[in-house]
């Protein structure tokens, strides 16, 4: 048997930033509950593996607030007003990375947390790679790492990459890395 469908019966904005909406939805669902819904809506972010012609895997270490440490993670950001996904994933890559790619390919999708929010993120595995000048925001620095496969594993393994962007991501990426 099916599972049974909500039915979205209205929808406001609560509050909206440069990154995000936050909404409220109300909803009913079958037998006649009715509800609200808090989240998160987003255009969608971009996930970039950068993939050496030695098959050395590039990471960006970098300060994140909310959890008050250092992570080690895969390029990656939100898709902007204006903007794609592709093109974020390339602007992305030459933001953190100081890369751009010759080759970028999209090979999947999550939601990184979908009881709350509804943000899609698209992984792209970027070849080709060549330096560009990084031009990072003001709240952002970072430390560019290289790593084999086998080496971001033991990284995962040991809890260093504990981002779990990166870690869906990776899921994704590994199978298409020989």
């Amino acid at each position: 048997m099916p599972l049974k469908t909500w039915k979205r019966l209205s929808e406001k904005i609560l509050f909206k930033n440069p990154w995000w909406t936050y909404k409220v939805g109300q909803f009913e669902i079958p037998g006649g509950h009715r509800g609200e819904y808090h989240y998160v809506h987003t255009l969608g972010a971009s996930l970039v593996v950068p993939l050496r012609s030695d098959n050395r895997i590039l990471l960006v270490r970098q300060y994140r607030y909310l959890g008050d440490r250092v992570s080690l993670e895969f390029p990656c950001g939100g898709v902007k007003e204006g903007s794609n996904y592709e093109q974020t994933a390339r602007e992305e890559l030459a933001e953190e990375a100081g890369l751009e790619a010759g080759v970028i390919e999209q090979i999947g999708e999550f939601n990184p947390y979908n009881g709350v929010t509804n943000e899609v993120c698209r992984v792209y595995l970027a070849r080709q790679l060549r330096p560009v000048v990084s031009r990072p925001d003001t709240t952002e620095e970072f430390e560019r790492i290289t790593m084999t496969p086998a080496e971001l594993g033991e990284k995962i393994d040991s809890g260093e990459v504990w981002d779990g962007m990166t870690l869906a991501g990776w899921m994704i990426a590994r199978t298409h890395i020989k």
